[in-house]
């Protein structure tokens, strides 16, 4: 629609994907979160007056506030829809990562035998949950329970990630002990 000719009929797409951005939790943001606190990120947009995109990815330690945070989602798109019109707002839900921890439940040995690995080797576990995915994870659910170990990498994903080669050895060590609790194999 020609802006000359717009007053009480354009709707904007741009201009709805940010209200509907702006209408998820401030708070509930990656950069405002730690641990196991659930956010909604998001890693992409574009748009145009016709036409916008927002892609989010929504994480949660805890399957049902994950679910919640999917309802919360659809709901914002309702209400927008009724603000500007049925079908202005469309939501698609893709799954991604499943949060590992309840196949893991059933193995516990294996993050009991890293921890171990670590200690006899004079280091100290650092168990921290991976707030994003990870191939463990899908593996996980593929049948493979696999649990995220470290890598010796510093700043994930970032522009300054790095990996130190002496804590990518300490890793190798780690992994060795670890194979070695789980073979009948003696030095």
């Amino acid at each position: 629609m020609h802006p000359g000719t717009s007053k009480n009929k354009m709707k904007n797409a741009s201009l709805i994907a940010m209200e509907f951005a702006a209408m998820l939790p401030v708070a509930e943001r990656p950069e405002y979160t730690d641990d196991y606190e659930g956010f909604y990120h998001l890693t992409s947009m574009e748009g145009e007056v016709e036409k916008a995109v927002l892609n989010y990815i929504v994480r949660d330690h805890d399957e049902d506030i994950l679910k919640s945070r999917e309802e919360f989602i659809k709901r914002t798109a309702d209400f927008l829809n009724k603000k500007y019109g049925e079908d202005i707002v469309a939501v698609e839900i893709k799954e991604s990562y499943r949060n590992m921890s309840s196949v893991l439940r059933d193995h516990w040995h294996l993050i009991e035998n890293a921890c171990k690995a670590v200690t006899q080797l004079g280091g100290t576990p650092d168990i921290k949950p991976v707030r994003g995915g990870t191939d463990g994870s899908r593996l996980s659910f593929m049948g493979l329970p696999c649990p995220n170990l470290g890598t010796g990498s510093h700043n994930a994903h970032s522009r300054m990630e790095f990996a130190s080669v002496q804590a990518m050895d300490k890793v190798v060590e780690s992994l060795i002990a670890i194979a070695m609790m789980y073979t009948d194999f003696k030095e």
